[in-house]
């Protein structure tokens, strides 16, 4: 299943054309690379996901709108997925991805 369109042109504006970032299709989705580190993700299937900090991981899940991110069975601890509701609201999915950003930053160069 494709990836939202809409959604990645949401995240695209909110990334801003930052030149250390770019787009790559993967898993039947779009991610958003920083640096080389995946920040986050316009999922195959619908949603998004973001990258976080795996020591913050178990409180970010509590925020409206988040939950474990599971592929093929197994929970991705580090990742967020977040739901419908917050991927259609400006004011909700941005702090998301810079939250995904921000953390991707503090990794090492690839």
């Amino acid at each position: 299943m494709a990836y939202d369109e809409a959604l990645a042109e949401r995240v695209r504006e909110i990334l801003d054309n930052r030149p250390y970032v770019f787009e790559k299709r993967m898993f039947g989705g779009l991610g958003w690379l920083a640096h080389g580190n995946m920040a986050a993700a316009a999922l195959g299937g619908g949603g998004a996901m973001v990258r976080v900090d795996k020591d913050e991981y178990e409180d970010l899940l509590q925020e409206p709108g988040a939950a474990e991110m599971i592929m093929k069975d197994h929970p991705m601890r580090g990742w967020i997925r977040l739901d419908e509701r917050t991927c259609a609201s400006e004011d909700l999915l941005r702090p998301w991805i810079e939250r995904g950003l921000a953390y991707a930053l503090t990794l090492p160069k690839k």
